[in-house]
């Protein structure tokens, strides 16, 4: 829930200590930022963040004034300073929606709670032989245009559109100046796959009422089939083990040459991830030694957020920067701060190890056989590229009772690992397997979550069969699954590790450049 009341952090420093963080201003961002959080420092244990925006010193609201005047109020304070704090998203998200950050009472309330903004979505349809399930009408006298017989099961559906959704834009287009049958044809003429920005009755009176424009900026990606991944890493003795690179003719910044088992590879970094975001820091416009170095400045363990190239393509078709998805997410996953982890109850005894919750991670194993009818689902695929998932999954056909869902991703079929393979590829593969079929799939959530972990995705994850999906065949014990890997790392020799990365130390301070200035706290 986005809460636009700021956190209250006091700090306090010795003789000849700093308070931890360096207080910045940045060309194209809004307010005095906080970056360079030194780790184990008075910030970093008070629970600061990078990104964080500085509403307050003192009392004393400061995002209108100047960068010399924030520096000298907090240089005056002496050796102890209270700081009013509020998080990045919800800051750029209260700059969006006009809320007066200098009001005490900055959450906007709803019958005595909290409640958060409602958001436009972004949706991703895919086509395929069958019906997109969805049609445009107009309103007399309503401008825009508005879905209509938005059909449960179907493509459009299921990827999020409902019934009387405005359409905002087609692939990061504005459409809502369009005619119905020019919005057709874009439809029509865009190709296999397209990206919807739409809004609901409640969310698009909510942002009229405003005199807000509703852009993309805004919009929820939660209905999007594909996310980018934030990687936790701890530098290894070796360092992180990849390499940064810049391809020609690509723009961004690329991973490559992850070493086998170091802290890349066990976070679930892969050859050619785009790298989109350093500890929640756009780097799309840095250059590739101003990445390294912000890299170098994060210590021992960063965060990286990161695209395959699937999901870059699908975020660049709809214009959308997936600094979304991190802004989205980041507040689920934020650890507690400092204060916050000192009054949290303390485990008990009883508690589930993480051992037995990634056991919980399973993915699924389905056996199915033809009739007259088919298998009784759609093989979902972005053509040229690789990644298929699961659609229409007819109710109470072939597939549905061997426990295949929408949106399940395929990754083995007939034993065949198919995480690699074009559409055409894994059809093949169906089409060659008769009328017995055998899918290895798993839910969105279920793989997200797998991939990271590094642990290869196979029926050996199963451990033993699951009558509810199909009937015989023993699995491979996950104790063997373990010696063949071992077996395998014993055979192949790493490459050459890169260059060890230089550590931060206390002199260090951050780039002198022409697109803003700091200052060290």
């Amino acid at each position: 829930m986005t809460n636009y009341k700021p956190r209250v952090i006091s700090l306090t420093k010795t003789p000849g200590q700093t308070f931890g963080f360096y207080l910045r201003v940045e060309q194209n961002e809004e307010g005095h930022l906080i970056r360079c959080l030194e780790m184990g420092g008075p910030a970093e244990l008070a629970g600061m963040k990078d990104g964080d925006r500085i509403l307050r010193v003192n009392g004393t609201f400061v995002d209108g004034l100047s960068h010399s005047e924030v520096v000298e109020l907090a240089k005056n304070s002496g050796a102890s300073v209270t700081f009013h704090i509020l998080d990045e998203s919800s800051y750029k998200q209260a700059k969006a929606l006009g809320v007066n950050l200098s009001d005490p009472q900055l959450t906007p309330v709803a019958n005595g709670a909290d409640k958060e903004p409602p958001k436009p979505k972004l949706c991703y349809l895919v086509k395929t032989n069958a019906e997109l399930g969805f049609s445009l009408t107009s309103v007399r006298g309503v401008p825009g245009l508005f879905m209509t017989q938005v059909d449960s099961g179907k493509i459009a559906y299921n990827a999020g559109v409902r019934n009387e959704d405005r359409l905002l834009e087609v692939n990061g287009e504005n459409v809502e100046n369009y005619t119905h049958d020019e919005v057709v044809k874009k439809i029509k003429l865009g190709g296999k796959n397209f990206m919807f920005l739409l809004v609901d009755k409640e969310t698009d009176s909510f942002y009229r009422n405003k005199q807000i424009k509703i852009g993309s900026q805004l919009a929820t990606v939660k209905f999007l089939p594909l996310q980018p991944r934030i990687i936790k890493m701890k530098k290894g003795f070796d360092g992180y083990g990849f390499m940064l690179r810049q391809e020609p003719g690509q723009p961004g910044h690329f991973l490559s040459k992850i070493e086998r088992n170091s802290p890349a590879d066990r976070a679930g970094l892969r050859e050619m991830d785009r790298l989109v975001a350093v500890n929640g820091k756009d780097v799309d416009n840095c250059s590739h030694v101003e990445v390294v170095d912000w890299i170098t400045q994060c210590g021992n363990k960063c965060f990286f957020l990161v695209v395959d190239q699937l999901t870059d393509q699908m975020y660049k078709q709809g214009k959308v920067n997936p600094m979304l998805f991190w802004e989205e997410m980041k507040d689920s996953n934020s650890p507690p701060s400092y204060t916050e982890a000192l009054t949290l109850p303390a485990p008990g005894q009883t508690s589930m190890p993480v051992r037995d919750k990634t056991e919980e991670l399973r993915p699924k194993l389905c056996r199915m056989e033809k009739t007259s009818a088919g298998f009784g689902f759609h093989l979902n695929g972005i053509d040229g590229l690789l990644g298929q998932y699961i659609s229409e999954v007819v109710k109470g056909g072939v597939a549905d009772r061997a426990g295949l869902k929408n949106n399940d991703i395929v990754i083995e079929v007939n034993g065949e690992n198919v995480e690699q393979s074009t559409h055409a590829e894994v059809v093949n593969i169906i089409r060659r397997s008769g009328d017995t079929l055998e899918m290895l799939v798993a839910s969105q959530d279920v793989y997200k979550q797998l991939k990271p972990t590094g642990v290869k995705t196979t029926s050996l994850l199963l451990g033993k069969t699951s009558k509810g999906m199909f009937a015989s065949g023993a699995a491979e014990s996950p104790e063997a699954n373990r010696k063949e890997e071992q077996q395998q790392q014993k055979e192949v020799r790493p490459e050459t590790p890169p260059q060890q990365e230089r550590q931060r130390t206390s002199s260090v301070s951050s780039a002198s450049s022409e697109d803003g200035i700091d200052e060290r706290l």
